[in-house]
């Protein structure tokens, strides 16, 4: 799916050598040198080679691969917690391997917020204070953040433990509140380190459709790690490859699942559920032409002449389906709801296989609505075939 939004960061050229003399080393491997021969060597390990991607705002963008692949080692520069042996990365326009230690401070202060695989929850606060802990550290009071942190309490489902402490939650609740910290921060980027593979799988099935809920609304940029091409595939706007420390591939998940650079995605790709794994929003198309009224005199400007059909809503709120036949026949003053044909509306974030059983009894495509009622896209059924099709 297309992407029309703006590069917020920026990775180019980047290297990651670890050993004493990383520096002496780079040639070597920038002149093609495997990690094997590094290491045997120089007692050097190849941790990322020549990584080159960008970041729109408002994404999520998944960097996946197997154990050893650079994944965690890659998302720990995007704030320096590890800076590189070479290369650049820019946030905003700025390069902030330039940044004094002062102002990395700032910038990881405001910018971004992390959220730990085991929670990284503090035991001795209670929950509420866990939350807030990022706008203490900014100098906040504690009457300013105390409102902002329980509402974001409720936000992730936990409304009424703000006096608990981490030891009586379960690791699904721990999980939101780590959520809630980072969110609370209102940081505009948010980083995700194998956030939910520690788990169950129901309710780590559960965070995921929460996460893609929360960015509907929140539009935030998020980089998410994971080894789980499932995972990647359900989170991802687009996901990035790993193997070894180099970038095999970078795409939408449709790309990755129909498109596989190599051999290696491949084999990733192959054994996927793909009804299970890919959501309505890799695969809809983001045309929201619709009309709005109550009579054909109060769409008959809008009507989309070169479509078949349209999407009709009527205060903001979707009510079905009119032909351009049947709107042909209608006289000005002619209601709309006794024409209309209804049909199901879908959510971004429903999994294909919900979806497919209303893409095979309706000749329309589906509506694309999210949680406010808001039309975000249609799904076409001549593509939903087209993913499905092995």
């Amino acid at each position: 799916m297309d992407n029309p939004r703006e590069t917020l960061i920026e990775i180019e050229g980047l290297y990651q050598i670890f050993g004493p003399k990383a520096e002496e080393v780079l040639p070597k491997v920038k002149a093609g040198a495997s990690k094997e021969d590094i290491l045997a060597e120089t007692s050097h390990t190849i941790g990322l080679q020549d990584i080159n991607l960008s970041v729109k705002r408002g994404e999520i963008f998944v960097i996946m691969g197997l154990s050893g692949s650079g994944k965690s080692t890659l998302i720990r520069h995007f704030n320096r917690l590890i800076d590189p042996t070479a290369g650049k990365i820019k946030v905003d326009g700025e390069n902030i391997m330039a940044l004094s230690p002062k102002d990395l401070i700032t910038f990881r202060r405001h910018k971004m917020a992390m959220v730990f695989q085991h929670f990284g929850l503090m035991p001795h606060r209670c929950v509420l204070d866990n939350v807030g802990y990022g706008l203490l550290i900014k100098g906040e009071k504690r009457a300013e953040w105390k409102p902002k942190a329980v509402s974001w309490l409720e936000t992730v489902g936990l409304a009424g433990y703000e006096d608990q402490f981490p030891s009586q939650l379960s690791g699904g609740q721990q999980q939101r509140v780590g959520l809630a910290r980072a969110l609370c921060t209102d940081a505009e980027i948010l980083l995700m380190d194998e956030a939910f593979s520690a788990l169950d799988p129901l309710i780590r099935s559960e965070m995921q459709e929460q996460l893609m809920e929360l960015q509907e609304n929140l539009q935030k940029t998020i980089i998410f790690i994971t080894h789980d091409l499932d995972e990647a595939l359900r989170l991802g706007d687009r996901i990035a490859v790993l193997k070894d420390g180099k970038l095999v591939q970078v795409g939408s998940p449709v790309d990755i699942v129909l498109n596989p650079a190599d051999d290696y995605v491949k084999a990733f790709a192959k054994d996927v559920n793909r009804a299970r794994a890919l959501t309505v929003h890799t695969v809809m198309t983001t045309d929201t032409d619709k009309v709005e009224g109550l009579t054909a005199n109060d769409v008959k400007d809008q009507f989309p002449m070169d479509k078949d059909y349209a999407f009709v809503f009527r205060d903001g709120n979707y009510q079905g389906v009119l032909t351009k036949r049947q709107f042909c026949q209608l006289k000005d003053d002619d209601l709309l709801e006794p024409v209309l044909t209804y049909v199901e509306p879908v959510r971004q974030t429903n999994l294909l296989q919900k979806v497919i059983p209303m893409c095979l009894n309706t000749q329309f495509d589906l509506p694309v609505i999210n949680k406010k009622g808001e039309l975000k896209g249609r799904l076409e059924s001549s593509k939903l075939a087209k993913v499905l099709s092995p």
